[in-house]
């Protein structure tokens, strides 16, 4: 029998470019997510939202702007992950910004001895404010959980421990390996990380999928996605708009998504970056999305 799933929103774009990321919770539980999950046949809780933070400039630290929201965002996560695993139940979160995997990680980390990441995303994030001088810090959690050199003490402390996890229990999907700076590729060829491509992931979600499971088992397993791997072209839901024709299809992500969801290792699935005024155009692909998660979801 499948366990109960948890609903949390990370209603947050302090971490972001700009604001927008913070209503996706809001709008995808207006669309009907609850619904369509309980629909297909698991126990849904919804818990309700952490903070609510809309992104403004910061300039007062313009390389790591909203710090400090964003570690109250990454702590409430944190919180009500971890409430849904002592519970026995699974969580999904929605969010706001990338930096809610660290919330989720966190969580697993303080109540398991090696918990995974899977990391569906067209960018590695192993940015800091010293590689990147947009300051966005949704491009730079995987560096904050792998405590690259760099990090932010402040961010790294707000964690369960240093680091959250190591390089072998890192398994990313679905990467641009053109879409990075300088310093990111200094890390991942220091890390030595395991990572697939976007093709790759387009051309072969389940079998990709597998690889990266039987890879990070026994578990537990978080599974982040990043909206923006998807071929903007055929769903307009991300932040960025930079994936036009590029990366996988949205039936492809849903995919990989339903045979790592049904895993029973994997306890955790956080969705960032899914910014809703970007599909004003075509609102149905919210729609689509849902769909999506409620098939992931879906009761064996």
């Amino acid at each position: 029998m499948a366990r109960r799933l948890v609903v949390i929103g990370a209603p947050s774009s302090a971490g972001s470019y700009a604001a927008g990321q913070e209503s996706a919770p809001r709008v995808l539980r207006e669309r009907g997510l609850i619904g369509q999950l309980a629909a297909a046949g698991r126990d849904v809780v919804d818990d309700g939202d952490g903070p609510h933070q809309v992104w403004r400039p910061d300039r007062d630290r313009p390389r790591a702007q909203h710090l400090g929201d964003v570690i109250v965002s990454v702590e409430a996560v944190t919180r009500q992950v971890g409430a849904a695993i002592d519970a026995g139940c699974d969580a999904l979160v929605i969010g706001g910004n990338c930096t809610i995997a660290l919330g989720a990680l966190s969580a697993l980390s303080a109540r398991f001895a090696e918990p995974g990441l899977l990391y569906i995303d067209r960018h590695f994030d192993l940015n800091t404010p010293s590689t990147t001088s947009d300051g966005a810090l949704d491009w730079m959690g995987l560096a904050h959980a792998l405590a690259v050199p760099g990090a932010i003490p402040e961010l790294l402390s707000a964690l369960a421990r240093i680091p959250l996890l190591t390089s072998e229990r890192l398994h990313l999907l679905g990467v641009d390996p053109d879409a990075t700076t300088e310093g990111e590729r200094r890390a991942r060829a220091d890390l030595h990380l395991v990572w697939r491509t976007g093709d790759e992931l387009a051309q072969h979600p389940v079998s990709e999928t597998q690889r990266a499971l039987a890879r990070l088992a026994p578990g537990p397993i978080v599974v982040h996605l990043d909206v923006d791997v998807l071929d903007f072209t055929d769903a307009p839901l991300a932040e960025d708009t930079g994936g036009r024709n590029s990366g996988p299809s949205l039936d492809a992500v849903a995919e990989a998504l339903e045979t790592a969801c049904h895993d029973p290792s994997v306890r955790v699935l956080t969705v960032g970056e899914l910014n809703p005024t970007r599909s004003a155009g075509e609102p149905e692909v919210l729609d689509r999305f849902i769909r999506v998660l409620a098939r992931a979801f879906a009761a064996a």
